[in-house]
């Protein structure tokens, strides 16, 4: 799947991973990890075990607030690249329609 994404500023794109990390330090991320649990698939892989990763991508236009970042495992978050949320759905929705009966 080749897209084309509009190029976002070097600047901005600096400054959102700025504000990612300084949200990685909050003790509000901290309380999201600590759980341990992947929005994605649900599992339990532990606070350690997961990643911070951005509903809609940086690169495409994402920012790193509270409400467009969400806990996940590696798996899930190589996996989802810098889908937005409904090309990821449809990912999944794939997936679910190949696995045989």
């Amino acid at each position: 799947m080749t897209e084309f994404y509009a190029p976002v500023d070097p600047d901005e794109l600096r400054r959102q991973r700025a504000k990612a990390r300084e949200l990685r330090a909050s003790q509000w991320w901290k309380r999201r990890v600590s759980d341990g649990v992947c929005y994605y698939c649900r599992r339990r892989v532990g606070a350690k075990a997961l990643t911070m990763d951005h509903l809609v991508p940086l690169g495409r236009g994402g920012t790193s607030v509270r409400g467009n970042v969400v806990t996940a495992c590696k798996d899930c978050n190589t996996r989802k690249q810098s889908l937005l949320p409904i090309e990821w759905q449809e990912y999944l929705d794939r997936l679910a329609a190949d696995v045989p009966d």
